[in-house]
């Protein structure tokens, strides 16, 4: 172990890129074992969007074990990226800002680390609104004078029951008490969540195979395609949108990897609770699903819709309950402690984690997300392939500049002085200049996507790759750039 952990030999604690939460975390401080970091990502992967991810394959025209395949590979794909770049946060005790500084430089590094910062306010606006979702229809089930709350109309902002807008807010609080707590809180969580969320997700799958005398008609059902050519078209983009899905995370998982005891802990941890329980949660969607084509005679993708119509209160009580512990487990981790940490890598003497947090919180009410929610059709091939083309050179240029030009040796104290990695005037240009190049062609493909411009099938198929592509452009130029004009 105390080969693989670097520790800082001088007091930077004077410079204004340091702060205590973004330091790095010595030997004596690494609680973080194999099964949390598993725990972790239980309680990142069982989730709502989980679910449902496979859905949206399906009404594409995959059958239910295509689906699932995809879902896994996209994953397995995804952990590669995910464990190089965590091992700079073990071995270095490192938040992804902070790793950022070197390809990128001091001021730069906010570059990466704000774009992820969006990404992630997004989603915790998400999140956040169907935790609240689940509150509410925990309540209505239990109170009638809840359930008849009246409907609250804000315009623009949106038409919804008063009891929605309760249960957002209350689930917004939530999250923003437990992060003002810090991190071991949502270790303590992930741990305690996750044993609960898999017990749940079992026992719904249970229910489903009783209550319909097996699981339904959809995992009989043959795939859509025609032929094996529209078959690969459908499946390069979804397994591009797959791969998206955490394409966050494998970009700031140093913030957790940091407190990790070892590599050992932080690969194996990773592998076991990402691959098992993502495809595992996505099958239990689609068999609890085709299910309810059996018992209620419609397909009932959303599980907060689906736990509404039991007759059972206390089961209604203990499931919503289940839906946002996992909500929140997902919330915390996956789309509050990056941006946290990237809006204290702006300032880092003037915005602390917790505040970073707040800010989070806030602009997760602003993007709505009851809008962004309410056309799920974009939610694959706009939103996670778009975010996509943003992130994958973001992870090149990282993966390309730690492992090939550093080999893996970082100036551990430069990180936080207007030193080494300065390039003169805070920013290197050569990791700046890849991210944009890696990003370009993907930009045609995006807005003919979302139906702005026409462009052709070259660009068409290209965007169907967007992570792929950005990563590969983003990797070769860094490199390039890096051989041309070396670092002084």
């Amino acid at each position: 172990m105390s080969n693989e952990i670097r520790e800082l030999s001088v007091d930077v604690s004077s410079s204004p890129f340091y702060n205590e939460d973004i330091a790095p975390v010595g030997a004596r401080n690494r609680h973080w074992g194999m099964w949390d970091i598993a725990a972790l990502w239980v309680g990142m992967s069982v989730c709502i969007p989980t679910y449902m991810l496979a859905s949206s394959l399906i009404q594409g025209g995959m059958n239910w074990w295509q689906a699932i395949i995809t879902v896994a590979l996209g994953n397995l794909i995804v952990l590669v990226p995910m464990i190089l770049v965590a091992d700079a946060g073990t071995r270095y005790g490192i938040p992804f800002p902070v790793l950022t500084r070197a390809p990128f430089g001091m001021l730069g590094a906010n570059i990466p680390s704000l774009l992820r910062a969006v990404v992630a306010c997004g989603w915790f606006g998400i999140q956040t609104w169907i935790g609240g979702s689940a509150i509410h229809q925990l309540m209505a089930a239990g109170f009638d004078w809840w359930a008849n709350l009246p409907i609250i109309d804000l315009g623009f902002i949106g038409n919804m029951p008063l009891g929605a807008w309760l249960g957002f807010f209350f689930f917004w609080a939530l999250n923003m008490a437990i992060i003002w707590r810090g991190i071991d809180s949502i270790r303590f969580l992930e741990k305690l969540g996750a044993p609960f969320l898999i017990v749940i997700g079992l026992g719904l799958l249970v229910w489903a195979y009783v209550a319909a005398g097996g699981f339904g008609p959809m995992l009989s059902q043959p795939d859509k395609f025609a032929t094996t050519g529209e078959f690969f078209a459908f499946f390069f983009p979804a397994l591009t949108g797959m791969v998206g899905y955490w394409a966050t995370l494998s970009l700031n998982i140093p913030d957790f990897t940091r407190y990790a005891r070892s590599q050992k802990d932080q690969v194996w941890g990773q592998a076991l609770g990402l691959n098992t329980t993502m495809p595992l949660f996505a099958f239990i969607g689609v068999a609890v699903t085709s299910a309810t084509v059996v018992i209620y005679g419609e397909e009932i993708w959303d599980p907060v819709l689906l736990l509404a119509r039991f007759e059972s209160v206390p089961i209604v009580v203990i499931s919503m309950l289940a839906l946002a512990v996992a909500t929140l487990t997902t919330n915390l981790a996956a789309n509050v402690v990056a941006p946290a940490n990237a809006f204290t890598n702006i300032a880092p003497t003037k915005i602390s984690f917790r505040t970073g947090g707040m800010v989070t919180g806030i602009i997760g009410i602003l993007v709505m997300p009851w809008k962004l929610l309410s056309d799920p059709t974009g939610y694959i091939f706009t939103w996670l392939i778009g975010y996509s083309a943003l992130l994958g050179p973001i992870a090149g240029v990282l993966i390309a500049d730690y492992f090939v030009v550093r080999r893996m040796e970082l100036d551990l104290a430069a990180l936080y002085q207007k030193t080494r990695y300065w390039y003169g005037n805070g920013f290197n240009w050569r990791g700046i200049a890849a991210l944009l190049i890696g990003v370009l062609p993907n930009i045609p493909g995006f807005f003919g996507n979302i139906g702005a411009m026409d462009v052709g099938s070259f660009w068409a198929t290209i965007y169907t790759y967007a992570w792929f592509v950005g990563f590969g452009v983003a990797f070769g130029i860094y490199l390039l750039l890096v051989k041309l004009v070396p670092e002084q």
